[in-house]
């Protein structure tokens, strides 16, 4: 749940992403010139009060997104702009949250009481493609902000923000592709890309919406405005950053497989490995002690026996019957679910792998290896 609150409308394009900008194409039809900029009737919104002397803006209905119909630093808005902080200031107990592609005129615009930031406010910076996330990121990471986002929206390409995100000043990244009549397309292998480089940084990601044109595992989907979000959602990749209290003993874990003989550098699996130590919905799986005792007792059978599940469960087309393995009792199934290989989305959205077809042999052997190193580490450290 959020708001949406535009002081000011209009605004200028300044790089790729604004090309097919939806606020041009709505103020299109009303035969309105987007690019001149104006006060609204809403200008001063959160300050606003009722007849009961309330202000008509809740703390329900925060976070509240400013200037989503214009860019918050937009030169022509110079002249309003310190109303505008005066009012966030003033209610400190509303999250605000200002979304930008103008990051460079950052310390022109804020506010004499600044300081190193108002706790109630985020600030996200765009970056649709590498060009843009290289200009504007370094600027972004030395600016003097509290909470700082980053929004890859519309995504345009595959973007490599591991270098930034390693600062641990970045709280969170959120891709979407573009809507309307001539939307770019979005390929998943993009936000798969970002997400995975999110769970390397231990920094939240959120998969908002697809786009109008979405291509997945080389498919092109045509998807209507109404969708886009809820087919986000049903992808189910979002990743919540762990908190330092409840990180303790992963960050053990991780250290323990960094500072092994397993943890070579030409082992295959570390880059894998320690994405999954960080995922909340896979580091907290062991073994039993029963599955244990079982790797123990049975060492020389277990990998033909973990090939065969593979096979088994995952060798074929993905349809509604073969959702998420629900078996237990033999460790391959408890490695199953700790790598991400309990079910052919899973084995696409943490392994590339395309649910459309059958496994390749070579792809069962990658599989049922790596359930054998997750086995052979778990058995060693938990």
């Amino acid at each position: 749940m959020y708001s949406v609150w535009n002081p000011w409308h209009g605004c200028k394009r300044v790089s790729a992403g604004c090309l097919n900008c939806y606020v041009y194409r709505i103020d299109k039809a009303f035969n309105k010139d987007s690019s001149i900029v104006e006060k609204t009737k809403s200008f001063d919104y959160p300050i606003k009060k009722d007849k009961y002397g309330e202000y008509k803006l809740s703390v329900s209905e925060s976070p509240v997104y400013a200037c989503l119909s214009s860019d918050f630093f937009i030169q022509e808005a110079d002249e309003w702009r310190d109303d505008i902080w005066k009012m966030i200031h003033t209610r400190s107990e509303i999250d605000f949250r200002i979304i930008t592609k103008r990051i460079e005129r950052f310390s022109e615009c804020i506010p004499e009481n600044w300081g190193d930031g108002y706790d109630n406010v985020t600030v996200i910076c765009t970056c649709e493609n590498q060009k843009m996330a290289d200009k504007r990121l370094p600027v972004f990471l030395e600016l003097p902000i509290k909470h700082r986002e980053i929004i890859h929206e519309p995504m345009l390409e595959s973007i490599e923000i591991s270098s930034y995100l390693k600062s641990g000043k970045i709280e969170k990244v959120t891709c979407g592709g573009e809507s309307g009549e001539n939307a770019r397309i979005c390929n998943y292998d993009w936000i798969l890309n970002t997400r995975k480089q999110c769970i390397m940084n231990n920094v939240s990601f959120e998969f908002r919406q697809t786009g109008e044109n979405f291509i997945k595992e080389g498919k092109l989907y045509n998807i209507p405005r109404k969708s886009q979000i809820s087919q986000a959602e049903k992808a189910d990749i979002n990743f919540s950053a762990l908190k330092p209290s409840s990180c303790e003993s992963k960050i053990s874990k991780q250290r323990q497989y960094e500072e092994s003989d397993d943890y070579s550098s030409d082992n295959p699996f570390n880059s894998i490995l320690l994405q999954l130590s960080k995922s909340p919905l896979h580091s907290d799986i062991i073994l039993s002690r029963r599955e244990r005792e079982y790797y123990k007792n049975n060492h020389d059978d277990i990998y033909k026996e973990t090939e065969d599940i593979v096979i088994k469960y995952l060798l074929h087309i993905m349809s509604k019957d073969n959702g998420h393995i629900k078996e237990w009792g033999h460790p391959a199934y408890t490695a199953m679910k700790a790598t991400g290989c309990c079910c052919r989305n899973c084995l696409y959205k943490w392994h590339n792998i395309p649910t459309n077809r059958k496994l390749t042999d070579r792809e069962v052997k990658y599989i049922t290896d790596l359930l054998m190193e997750w086995m052979k580490r778990d058995m060693k450290y938990s």
